[in-house]
This record gives structure tokens, sequence and C-alpha cells, in this order.
């Protein structure tokens, strides 16, 4: 009896002790997918473990998705101005059902093409809910209830993050959209009310307008995407509503009144004055938290920053020894280039390197029509870093390119300094901005003066072109003083 027991109890310890892998990922964001991939491909033994998305959320929920529905909305543009390019057509319909299947589709490959990727690395994808219950060891909860216990010599957490959802009166009984939800809609919402004019908020507004909603924006700022520069601010805010997009701004949301979907009102004041807006849709687009609770993270002795984030180094250590945090989890810049850029540190720092984030370029591009798109310097960062500069700038007008596709809304401007030649920013409110912002960002990273662009051989005719024309227009002079400094936001 007593040898039985021993065996009993011998076998059940060594069912539980924890599978050993050279490195364990929780959370399948871009930079850990590629992480998992990279690793497993260099002959170690990896293991990534996710809740849902095969991926993370890039190519499911988020980036890649919305991307989709935006050039939907484009196409539906493009029918609307068919007169203006010569083309008469008797109306048409749009199915949200259809429009929603085609970025449903596009997943599903995605997804397919994920797994084969898995296949060929030899990486493990597991589908479950990962918590830490001790130093670099994961437990991994399956859909069925069982449960894996994983052991990484490393390991690298990149769980993301998620809509925030803030504590206003009745905001959660209405049952709002955020962007998940929004992405799946198979009607067109009558009149859409948006929560926040960031990111999220903007670009699905633009998108649902051209689908046939109407359209309200309520921010709590007195501009648009408001940390961007004066003139970008206005000439968005113009672009919006000029799509007939009602735009409220230094508006504080008192409380919410019934069911997204159904009906539903917001109680804002504004400038001392309450007003109710009332629409069929609420879509709240109110920034990201961190994906942090039920992580187990005290059991592996990795500290968060006083926000929430899992606090790290420059390499992207945590407070744990062999424990790596990457991407938005992280505190890094919310984007998918640079949740990517994060797997190349870590991925250096584990294989004999020495990389850091620091001082790193941080690009980024807002996907309405036209673009915005953005990389180093903006005149408001100069202005409060005192650092003068001169100002090229030029309407999209003067784009010949841009001429012959009728699309000469908006302006690029960038920044040279003063004392040398070289590029310090750039901005770009145009059609395909953020692909006219690469060929600037190259120059950037090679340290190329401004004048290597201008007096380049660029094909005719091309949007990028149009850099030329905009360094050889003439540079007004920003001297910034003590007085012109602009105080931190």
């Amino acid at each position: 009896m007593t040898t039985t027991g021993s065996t009993s109890i011998t076998r059940l310890m060594k069912d539980t002790q924890p599978e050993e892998f050279d490195l364990v990922i929780l959370g399948g964001g871009t930079g850990s997918t590629v992480a998992a991939w990279t690793f497993a491909g260099e002959g170690k033994r990896v293991a990534i473990v996710d809740r849902k998305y095969i991926g993370g959320s890039c190519p499911n929920i988020a980036c890649l998705p919305s991307k989709n529905i935006i050039h939907s909305a484009k196409v539906v543009s493009y029918f609307r101005r068919s007169k203006e390019f010569g083309i008469a057509h008797d109306g048409f319909t749009i199915h949200m059902a259809g429009v929603r299947d085609r970025k449903r589709k596009m997943v599903s490959s995605l997804n397919e093409m994920y797994m084969e990727n898995y296949r060929q690395t030899g990486a493990e994808f597991i589908l479950a809910s990962g918590r830490f219950i001790a130093p670099k060891t994961i437990e991994a909860t399956l859909p069925d209830g069982t449960m894996r216990r994983l052991r990484g010599t490393n390991v690298i957490v990149s769980t993301g993050t998620r809509a925030a959802m803030e504590a206003i009166f009745g905001l959660a009984e209405a049952e709002p959209l955020t962007h998940i939800e929004a992405l799946e809609l198979d009607q067109i919402p009558e009149h859409l009310l948006v929560i926040g004019g960031g990111y999220v908020g903007i670009e699905l507004s633009q998108a649902m307008r051209r689908f046939g909603s109407k359209v309200t924006v309520i921010d709590r700022n007195q501009q648009l995407m408001s940390k961007e520069d004066e003139d970008v601010c206005a000439t968005l805010r113009d672009l919006l509503e000029d799509e007939s997009i009602n735009v409220v701004l230094n508006a504080r949301i008192k409380r919410v009144e019934g069911k997204s979907g159904k009906r539903v009102s917001v109680v804002i004041e504004q400038n001392g004055i309450k007003k109710t807006l009332s629409g069929s849709h609420l879509l709240v687009a109110l920034g990201r938290i961190p994906n942090t609770e039920g992580l187990g993270l005290d059991l592996a002795g990795v500290e968060l920053t006083d926000r929430g984030y899992i606090k790290v180094n420059e390499r992207l250590q945590t407070t744990a020894p062999g424990v790596w945090a990457i991407g938005e989890v992280a505190g890094s810049p919310q984007f998918t280039h640079i949740s990517l850029d994060d797997f190349r540190v870590v991925h250096a720092n584990l294989t004999g390197g020495d990389r850091v984030t620091t001082g790193r370029q941080v690009p980024y591009c807002l996907f309405t029509d036209p673009e915005l798109a953005h990389i180093g310097l903006s005149e408001t960062e100069a202005q409060r870093q005192r650092i003068s500069y001169r100002l090229f700038k030029i309407p999209m007008e003067a784009n010949l390119r841009a001429r012959t596709l009728s699309e000469t809304r908006g302006f690029i401007k960038a920044l040279v300094g003063i004392d040398h030649d070289r590029i310090l920013g750039l901005t770009a409110f145009a059609v395909d901005a953020g692909e006219i912002m690469a060929a600037v960002q190259v120059a950037m990273i090679a340290g190329l003066p401004y004048t290597a662009l201008r007096d380049a051989v660029l094909t005719h005719p091309t949007l990028v072109e149009g850099l030329i024309s905009l360094f050889s227009s003439a540079a007004s002079i920003q001297r910034v003083s003590e007085a012109t400094v602009i105080p931190a936001a």
C-alpha cells in the first residue's frame, strides 16, 4: 500500500513538471510572432501562448482589417466621384455584410499563412490563456480546460493593450462598440456617435461616413489629433467637415443613455453649456490600456510602471531575470512596426548583441483619405526643444502626379537644420503620404542632406518626385527663442 501511494505521488509530480523550452512567449502579437518563427528557425525550442488570435491583434482585429475596411470606403468615395472621372452610373448599393466578408476572407488567409510559418519553423503555437505561476514558468489553460506548464530559459511577454473604457456614467451599460465590433458590422449605422478624436476614431469616422452613416465625433480637446501641429489639426478638421462629419470639440461627457445599436444619447458639457447628442450607435475610441491583469506577473518578479505597463529598460529587460517584454504592454509606441523592432532589440540581446530602443525613429501614418504621415521632429516638438529650423512647405497641388489622380488635397512640409542640411522631420498630409514619407525616412537614416533629394533624378510623374519641388521651394527660417517655446501638453 505504501509503495503504491509513493508511486502515485511520484507520477503526479512528474506529470506536473513544466515542459522545458529555450523560449516561451506569452502573447502572440506581431513582434512575438516573428520572434517565435525566428528563434525556432535558429534551432531553439519555442512555444507561444495566445488566448485567441493567431498573430495577435494586427492581422485579426486592428491594423490590417481596419485598412481593409477603409479601402472599401475609399472605393465607395470613387463611385460617388465617378462623374469627375468621366464615368456615369445609375446609382449603387453598399452591402456592409459584403464589406465585412471581404475583410474576414483576408483575415482567414493571413491565419493560414501564419500557421504555415509555424509548421515550417517548428515553433509551437498554443491557443490558451496563459499566466505566470513561478519565475519563467507559464501555465496555459486550453479551451477544453486542460492545462500545460511551460518553463523557458527566457520568456517574452507581449500581451498588448485593449480599448480603454472610461468611468463615464452609463457608458458600460450602453454596450458601445470598440474598433473590434465596428469592423464586424453587417449593417450601416444610421448615426454613429464617436467618442475620441484620435487614430481609431478619425479613421473609422471617415470610413463609416463614406458608407452612408451620419457621423458625430466628440473629443475633449480643443483640436482633433491634438498633439499634431496646428496646421495639421486644422486641415484634418476641414477634411472631416467637408465630408459632412459633425465635429464636437472641447466636450466633457457627463453621461450616456440608451443602448448602442438601438438608440443612444451622449450628454456633454461644451463651453459651460449642456447638450445632448443622439444616435443609433456609439463607438468608444479613448485610447488603450495595457493587458497585464491576471498574468501572475508578481509571481514572476515582473514589476509594473505607475501607468500599469510592464517596467523595462532600454534593452527591453523586465525586473525579472530572463523575462523580456515587447510591444505595447512594455509601453512602446503603439505601432506594429515598433513591436517588430522591439523583437529585433530582444533578438540581438539574446544572441550576443547589445541593442537598445533609445534614439530610434518612430514613423507613423493615420490612414484617412488623404493620409497623414510623420517622421522625426514636428514643428511643435522643435519649438518645445528650442531647435531652430528651416521650413519647406508646399501644397499637394504642386505635385503633378497628384493632379493626374485628382488627389490634390493637403500639403507636405519638412524641417531642415539651420546649421546643417540634414532633414529633421517630415509631415505629409497627402495621397499615399506613408509611401512618400518612406523615401524621406531612408534619406534621414543615411544622414543625407536634403539637397540629395532635391537634386535626385526621380521618375516622372510619381508622388515621390514631388520631394524635388518641396526641397526646391523657398524655406522660411524659424528661429526658436525662449518666448516661442511651447509648453509640454
